[in-house]
């Protein structure tokens, strides 16, 4: 009988080791935690007792307390505990300093670092590469030593774009995770959710603390039919910014559920949840389905993949009869080619009917550049398709007509290129192979060929173009599309060219007419992994000293912010009100200025340069209410700090769009302002600027933005009964003397205010303990 019992209990504990060993990736020890998923999950269905959706069951399933965490749509805090961090080298240099700063030792969730953003397009691959590894080696240095000192994986320069690395090696069906970069969401398409964040939210959890997310409303987006043609899944993303706008899908997290879903590759649905980002989503996520498997495979994880198949049902996909908060049906038979633009991903012009928009709107009609890759179309399928196209142009003598650039998503892929003829066939093309980086679609782009202000027309594979996004030029007029229209494009330069319809003639004189693109989902002879150098695998090494220099530029030890003092805000000068579209690039602009990303004092200098003042219709101009003279935002905001004065910014819609940045909050508060005063935020700067101890306050009737004038002093009454669902009390002070009051909303919970009194969430964290 003993030894039975022995053999069972030996049994039993193989089969727990069977569940549980299967490695979250080929760098980390720590296990798949589907079990305990399920387990969390089965506590949660028992009490809400009906069908759940995919994005439910992955956020209910890392609940920190699922026995009495409240749990509503739109209204509750989750506190979850995410898998694991992803940070890329720009937003990372901050938030390795916050986390300095807690004094703990290492990070408590398996965190990795990645080097893509640092990275400027000036000439080719090699040399930009070399370059910026110059240029930015003591930053690189400090994010390696801290890497080292704190257990944190480290992607070198050169290894890739953030989120194609995370979908290669680290993303798997049912994660959660959060990243300091505003495209993660990229990830849902290997069916997790990848949420973009501040670096103060991620300090947290490299905490051990739980992250908070309000609850989110569910919008499914149901996909039925099959693409075919010239449309691709990026047209699918294009086609739902127009339907939702940039801010529609605010406080929703967006779930593509359907037949359609099958029909869509792996990186296809990688790329439309990255560019859900642009329509203010919290993330995108498919349902796991045999084309993640086929991915999974081919990225050397099959094991995930079996053991995905096991919880399929209970974890990875929607149960039958779910609800979702709102639904949008798209057809893709009907589905067809866009190209968004310009200024906004949210203006949809049908690629029939661009060149009469064009001309109607006296959009700049001749491109000058085409550019290719970034995190939402690099993959090995994209480049492929787009390699088919160029064969068919060469096929009949032609090549790019204009610069063409393309930027591969990883080492792997360019590798891979590289391996199959890919890259030689782009050079042979005309076209110039960038860096694995980001390179100008966040603005790293050392652009000569236009002067600054002149107007000009772009297009790209992008997911973002607003107003001097690619090339700090306003004057650049850009388009995002499909990386085949953007592809076909560059052999016409002209937005009159319809590559559906439309002829090219070849350098014997014949007409001819581009096929639909052709490519392959994975690369038939599997992946080349290409430089295996470029990945450090986490090792804690704590007796590393971390030295800052002083007197360095680039980076700047943080100080802690003020506490409050327990006083309302009264008199306060309007250090800007804004007029229009203000997202964090202009608020905290990028291109040039991600040099300055670890030093808050010096990339402050930025802070609101490329907001237009109501004022005055001018940037970077305001009026120095104590001198009367006009000065740069950054100036006369110092000069109010120097001078003890407290201030506030005034804005309209979605203030905050775009970048996950936080630096958009913490130079404000660096700069003395106590409040942001808004018709409306974006979800990830508004829990930025609560992290910093800014104020996020909201108009409750939007006219309210039109009684405030530029030399206005604004008065919030009764702070020491901040309390969350109370209206804060507004007294606006004109110049004549007259006074108008308001009230304004907020989202406070309990938690944020005690961080508003603390001065910060960092100091909070401190006073904790």
């Amino acid at each position: 009988m003993i030894s039975r019992l022995k053999l069972t209990q030996t049994i039993k504990f193989h089969q727990i080791r069977r569940k549980y060993s299967v490695q979250m990736s080929k760098f980390d020890q720590n296990p798949l935690p589907y079990e305990k998923l399920k387990d969390t999950l089965q506590i949660v269905k028992e009490r809400l007792k009906h069908p759940l959706t995919l994005t439910e069951k992955i956020l209910y399933s890392h609940l920190e307390s699922p026995k009495d965490q409240e749990i509503e749509r739109g209204k509750s805090y989750l506190k979850l505990r995410p898998d694991r961090i992803a940070m890329q080298d720009a937003t990372a240099q901050m938030a390795v300093l916050q986390f300095i700063s807690s004094g703990l030792p290492s990070v408590a969730v398996p965190t990795t670092i990645h080097c893509d953003h640092l990275i400027q397009a000036q000439k080719n691959s090699l040399s930009d590469l070399e370059r910026s590894k110059e240029i930015n080696k003591e930053v690189f240095d400090f994010l390696t030593s801290a890497a080292q000192k704190y257990g944190i994986g480290f992607w070198k320069p050169g290894s890739g774009i953030i989120h194609q690395i995370f979908l290669e090696n680290y993303a798997f069906p049912g994660i959660l995770m959060i990243g300091t970069d505003s495209h993660t969401p990229n990830g849902g398409g290997l069916g997790g959710l990848c949420i973009g964040v501040g670096g103060a939210d991620a300090v947290d959890v490299m905490a051990n603390i739980p992250w908070e997310l309000k609850c989110p409303k569910v919008y499914g987006i149901h996909l039925t039919g099959k693409i075919s043609g010239w449309s691709c899944p990026k047209d699918i993303i294009l086609k739902v910014a127009g339907v939702l706008t940039v801010k529609g899908g605010t406080g929703a997290i967006l779930e593509y559920f359907g037949s359609g879903t099958d029909e869509i590759s792996c990186t296809g649905m990688g790329t439309i949840c990255n560019m859900g980002a642009e329509v203010g989503a919290t993330t995108s996520v498919f349902p796991y389905n045999d084309r993640m498997k086929k991915y999974l495979k081919a990225t050397g994880r099959e094991d995930i993949a079996n053991c995905a198949d096991k919880y399929k049902n209970e974890l990875l996909t929607p149960d039958p009869n779910c609800n979702y908060d709102n639904i949008i049906e798209i057809d893709l038979e009907k589905l067809q080619s866009y190209v968004n633009g310009p200024y906004t991903p949210d203006r949809v012009n049908k690629i029939g009917e661009l060149a009469e928009n064009a001309k109607k709107n006296g959009w700049p009609m001749k491109l000058t550049n085409a550019l290719i890759g970034s995190c939402t179309n690099s993959s090995y399928e994209d480049m492929s398709r787009c390699a088919s196209l160029v064969k068919q142009a060469m096929s009949h003598g032609l090549k790019a007509k204009i610069p063409f650039y393309i930027t591969p998503g990883s080492e792997q892929v360019r590798a891979t290129m590289e391996r199959d003829g890919l890259i030689q066939l782009f050079t042979d093309f005309g076209g110039t192979i960038l860096a694995n980086a980001c390179g100008p679609c966040i603005g790293q782009w050392d652009r000569h060929d236009v002067k600054k202000g002149e107007k000009n027309t772009i297009i790209s594979s992008y997911n973002r173009n607003f107003s001097g996004r690619n090339d700090a030029n306003p004057g650049t007029h850009s388009f995002l599309a499909s990386p085949e229209i953007v592809t076909a494009m560059s052999m016409a330069d002209s937005l009159k060219f319809n590559p559906l319809k439309d002829e090219l003639v070849g350098k014997d004189g014949e007409k001819f007419r581009l096929e639909p693109p052709k490519g392959h989902e994975l690369p038939e002879k599997g992946f080349d992994a290409g430089d295996k150098t470029l990945f450090v695998p986490p090792s804690k090494s704590g007796d590393i000293e971390l030295k800052i220099n002083p007197s360095s530029k680039r980076l700047q030890k943080l100080e802690p912010f003020s506490k409050w003092d327990g006083k309302d805000f009264v008199d306060m000068v309007i250090l800007i009100k804004i007029k229009g579209k203000c997202t964090t690039d202009h608020i905290s602009a990028a291109g040039p200025w991600l040099t300055y990303r670890g030093h808050l004092d010096n990339i402050s200098n930025n802070m609101f340069i490329g907001a237009v003042n109501e004022e005055n219709g001018e940037m970077n101009k305001v009026k120095n209410r104590l001198t009367e003279e006009w000065g740069s935002v950054p100036d006369v905001a110092r000069h109010y700090k120097a001078n003890n004065v407290k201030w506030v910014a005034i804005a309209e819609e979605n203030y905050g769009e775009g970048s996950s940045r936080e630096h958009a909050a913490l130079e404000p508060r660096h700069l003395g302002g106590k409040a942001i005063i808004v018709k409306s935020f974006a979800r990830i700067h508004e829990t930025n600027l609560k992290k910093q101890g800014l104020l996020p306050l909201t108009f409750i009737d939007h006219k309210d933005y039109d009684l405030i004038k530029p030399s206005d002093k604004i008065s919030l009454i009764g702070l020491t009964s901040l309390r969350p669902g109370k209206a804060v009390d507004c007294e606006i002070r004109h110049a004549d003397g007259n006074i108008d009051k308001i009230k304004l909303n907020h989202t406070m919970n309990d938690i944020h205010i005690g961080w508003f009194q603390a001065g910060s969430a960092l100091n909070k964290m401190k006073e904790s303990g």
